[in-house]
């Protein structure tokens, strides 16, 4: 069994739930990126960059609970 993540974000009427699991952190930043580029939401990249980076932090924890390290993240936009 696959443990999964949530970020979620509430704006007016709209909402952005973004479901994944640990493997598909790079996958749910791309998708919170198109989401920010998509002038037909009230997603905005200010809203992208918390997310990125609530998702980052629970990478992290994951990581920690797991007496690890995470990897460098991405710097690239």
């Amino acid at each position: 069994m696959h443990d999964l993540n949530v970020l979620a974000l509430i704006k007016g009427t709209e909402r952005f739930i973004f479901v994944y699991d640990d493997a598909s952190r790079d996958e749910v930043v791309a998708a919170i990126r198109d989401a920010a580029a998509d002038a037909g939401t009230a997603f905005n990249w200010f809203d992208a960059a918390v997310l990125t980076e609530r998702a980052h932090q629970q990478a992290v924890a994951v990581v920690a609970l797991d007496g690890g390290e995470l990897a460098p993240r991405d710097a690239t936009p």
